[in-house]
């Protein structure tokens, strides 16, 4: 298992960074809306549709959504104030405070959710939907003067996450006595916890040294800590809803890894959190 998950990520890794900084922006548009509905696929089993064509269809319905919220956008113009953006970034803050309520009064919590299948898909878009713009957002960070500014926040998200997730693992296995959230995901601790977070924040220290982000240090400290934190919660709350689903893994999609949802659930909470603190709250463009 350790071996197929290294190999894995030693192939995705590079493919990832080479999307985020050579692919268009319809390229890199139509790459992600992919990346969503592979990911709606999942959601349906969360959702509790055993079958594959209502699954096949959520898929479909997401990405046709997607697409035509894109359409509507004027050409060449992804401005994070335009409603289309603007709008589903702060719903996921909203979301995303109310899935924190749900995690942190879980099993009680699912007695408001568990028997309702379209609340379940409509946590589905509050997910997916955001989590599309969030990137965009990002990659449109003053592409007109610079390109790769973009790609170079969504990077900046991406070791984030990626940084809390393997220093949450390495503190956990080392360290880890209490538990974070024993009834939703037995395995996480808060020495894990902690752990993630200094990890963020080293990385977050190094990257900023290293790459062309031209942002106050206050603010690019405040908007990474609450970024990791988010990816905290989308990986707690992805696994409250597996949990209710009676299933370990969202989908078999990656070897090793899991499903998409298995790899971009923390990147659903903390790219869009990110981007409507950077880009609404602090109006850093």
């Amino acid at each position: 298992m350790l071996k197929s998950r290294l190999i894995t990520a030693l192939i995705l890794i590079p493919l990832v960074i080479a999307a985020l900084f050579w692919l268009p922006p319809v390229g890199f548009a139509i790459t992600t809306i992919i990346i969503c509905m592979l990911a709606a696929w999942e959601w349906g089993q969360l959702a509790g549709m055993a079958s594959r064509p209502q699954r096949i269809w959520l898929a479909v319905l997401c990405g046709l959504l997607l697409a035509l919220m894109l359409f509507t956008l004027p050409p060449y113009q992804h401005d994070v104030h335009l409603p289309q953006i603007a709008t589903s970034l702060w719903a996921s803050l909203c979301w995303w405070i109310a899935a924190l309520l749900l995690v942190l009064f879980y099993p009680s919590s699912a007695a408001l959710w568990r028997n309702s299948r379209p609340l379940r898909v409509l946590f589905g878009i509050l997910t997916l939907v955001p989590f599309f713009w969030g990137m965009m957002a990002l990659r449109q960070y003053h592409y007109e003067t610079d390109h790769f500014a973009g790609s170079w926040w969504l990077l900046f998200v991406m070791f984030l996450v990626w940084g809390a997730d393997s220093g949450a693992y390495m503190f956990g296995r080392l360290f880890g006595k209490h538990k974070l959230a024993p009834k939703v995901s037995p395995g996480k601790t808060w020495e894990g916890f902690l752990g993630g977070l200094v990890s963020s924040a080293i990385i977050a220290w190094l990257f900023a040294l290293l790459a062309p982000l031209s942002v106050a240090p206050g603010t690019l400290i405040i908007c990474a800590v609450i970024a990791a934190l988010a990816s905290v919660l989308g990986d707690l709350t992805e696994s409250m809803f597996k949990r209710e689903a009676g299933i370990k893994d969202s989908g078999n999609l990656i070897p090793g890894h899991g499903g998409i949802l298995d790899r971009i659930d923390s990147l659903t909470a903390a790219v869009p959190v990110f981007a409507c603190l950077l880009l609404l709250v602090f109006r850093t463009l």
